[in-house]
């Protein structure tokens, strides 16, 4: 090998092209598995220090043209001689920019099919973008998240997918589009924006393009986020959408779901079943505050009754959204209740029921009031709808405008007319 590379670098320049382009071929037609590599480490080398960049951008992008069509078919030869090649070429990649993208795909590729899902999210943030168009780039930093958000590293994908999205506008190309929003959901979900999440997987179940097994995956998703979300209207609203969804009912986790619905108060045993296939990030711990710890620490002491409980608060995602939903279940059954009461019903302490409820009146999902001084929690039943089914098609309240014509005597008429019609209606005589 030696030998050969001594006399190819006596030939003149026009000549060693050729020359160098023909012994690439002739390594990799070798019999002999066992020298590929070496052969072409030490090629790759010699064609690097000593034949000039124009030369040598011919022969590498030769031997990377051959590496990416399976020239070798051996997996770990192919990722030996991928890696050394790209090792040579990192530290002149400024002459050398396209092969070493090239190169790094391809590695990219190989530990993929390892399920190396980091490292191969390592290789791509590599490749310098500085020559890739905006779609490219864009479908580049879409693989990273995917590939980040496998091996559940959600804080760095998170990084990544802010990249994506400045350039989500540079491609028309469906599948991307599609692989971007399919992100888009993943991400929240990590972040346990759960609503956010929920909303955007049960949109992705209803394309088309998508596979029906892949479909019905992120149905099961959209119910999980749904499930996790923070108990009020919001949720409520996207509840109703699954629930009415007729594929829901083929789903594991339509008990829970229905019975979320249709405000029922969960049981242990229920959630220990729903428990069983969260993912890690959906079962995460939750800590409490300060605040929320020296609140919980209130109980009525005036009461010969012992508490039920000694809980201050919430352990985990699952069961702070099934204190809030079970709460929300019981405003609907009692006109009050006592916070020793709602704390056996939510395995906490009184003090930490009544922080539950206080934090849910405050932010607009719960409507009731707290007497501190008698120790209850009344609840709003003013409305003959409640939020959750009131708002459930998704339209919410419908603010009923009425149209300006500027002409008094027309609006007085308009008046007279509803006036009569809502008296025929109830029956009352005709003033």
């Amino acid at each position: 090998m030696d030998s050969r590379l001594a006399q190819f670098a006596a030939l003149n320049q026009k000549d060693k092209a050729p020359a160098y382009l023909s012994l690439v071929s002739e390594i990799l037609a070798r019999q002999d598995q066992s020298l590929i590599a070496p052969d072409l480490h030490t090629l790759v080398e010699t064609v690097v220090q000593g034949v000039g960049i124009v030369v040598g951008r011919q022969v590498l992008s030769e031997l990377v043209r051959n590496l990416g069509t399976g020239s070798i078919s051996d997996h770990n030869l192919r990722k030996r001689v991928v890696e050394e090649t790209l090792n040579t070429l990192q530290p002149r990649i400024v002459s050398y920019e396209e092969q070493v993208n090239s190169l790094r795909f391809q590695l990219a590729d190989l530990l993929e099919t390892e399920e190396e899902w980091s490292e191969a999210a390592r290789v791509l943030m590599g490749i310098s973008s500085r020559s890739l168009p905006d779609e490219e780039k864009f479908r580049v930093n879409i693989r990273i998240v995917r590939l980040l958000l496998e091996d559940e590293d959600s804080v760095q994908a998170e990084t990544y997918y802010n990249r994506a999205a400045s350039l989500s506008n540079s491609t028309s190309d469906r599948e991307t589009q599609l692989q971007f929003k399919l992100c888009q959901a993943r991400i929240s979900d990590y972040a346990r924006k759960f609503l956010e999440a929920a909303m955007r997987y049960h949109e992705l179940s209803w394309l088309a393009e998508i596979d029906e097994e892949e479909r019905k995956e992120m149905l099961s998703a959209a119910v999980t986020c749904a499930v996790l979300a923070p108990a009020g209207p919001n949720r409520s609203r996207v509840l109703a959408s699954l629930y009415r969804d007729e594929r829901s009912a083929n789903l594991p986790s339509y008990n829970i779901l229905s019975k979320m619905f249709l405000d029922h108060i969960l049981r242990p045993a229920e959630i220990r079943t729903f428990e069983e296939r969260l993912r890690p990030h959906q079962l995460a711990k939750i800590a409490i505050s300060s605040n929320d710890q020296l609140a919980s620490t209130i109980d009525d002491d005036d009461s010969a009754e012992p508490s039920t409980s000694t809980r201050r608060g919430p352990s985990t995602v699952l069961d702070r959204a099934v204190m809030e939903h079970n709460l929300l279940a019981s405003s609907k059954i009692y006109n009050n209740i006592t916070f020793r009461g709602l704390g056996a019903l939510l395995d906490l302490a009184p003090g930490a029921a009544e922080t539950m409820a206080r934090k849910m009146i405050e932010q607009g999902r719960l409507k009731g009031s707290i007497d501190q001084v008698d120790k209850l929690i009344w609840f709003d039943a003013a409305r003959e709808e409640d939020d959750a089914q009131g708002k459930a098609g998704g339209l919410g309240d419908v603010e009923q405008i009425n149209e300006d014509t500027g002409a008094p005597f027309t609006k007085r008429w308009d008046l007279q007319i509803r006036m009569t019609a809502a008296s025929v209606r109830s029956g009352s005589p005709l003033r």
